[in-house]
């Protein structure tokens, strides 16, 4: 297989996507921020010194989506249509569940896009809780699905 970022001489290069057709793409993401008692208690009551935990990381995962093409390097700045942003909580564990769903008409896929969002999401309530639990894990970073464009869809098998 070919990799596409490489050229014939296997320099680094922005795949040349203008003779793509314009589909709607949707790309899904998720991920989790396993955090103490102590911490998932002062995100549900809103009590941190930093103010609104779950609602700056959701605008911080919008901003990160928006922002993919200036984080990394291969990727096309894109016209996002719709970022959707929702965060489970998941008291058992504890943690919070961050997935963020893209979507655009366009040439180019938006899966970076989406994984983005949930990285800067899931970074900024860990380091709006870091005074309280340093040993907050964020794991399981990934693509649940994706629709639209030459490779088909994509959905995760549980």
């Amino acid at each position: 297989m070919d990799l596409t970022h490489l050229d014939n001489n296997d320099r680094p290069r922005m795949v040349d996507v203008s003779n793509k057709a314009d589909t709607t793409r949707v790309a899904v993401a998720s991920g989790i921020i396993e955090v103490t008692e102590e911490a998932y208690r002062a995100v549900i009551t809103n009590s941190t010194k930093k103010g609104p935990v779950l609602q700056t990381a959701v605008i911080s995962a919008i901003m990160g989506a928006k922002q993919t093409s200036n984080l990394i390097p291969m990727c096309h700045p894109l016209m996002l249509t719709s970022i959707k942003t929702d965060i489970e909580e998941l008291p058992e564990i504890p943690a919070f569940k961050l997935t963020v769903t893209v979507k655009l008409k366009g040439k180019t896929g938006i899966e970076m896009e989406a994984l983005t969002g949930v990285s800067i999401g899931l970074l900024t309530i860990y380091d709006m809780l870091k005074a309280i639990d340093k040993g907050m894990l964020i794991k399981n970073i990934q693509l649940e699905s994706k629709s639209g464009g030459k490779s088909g869809d994509f959905i995760r098998k549980s």
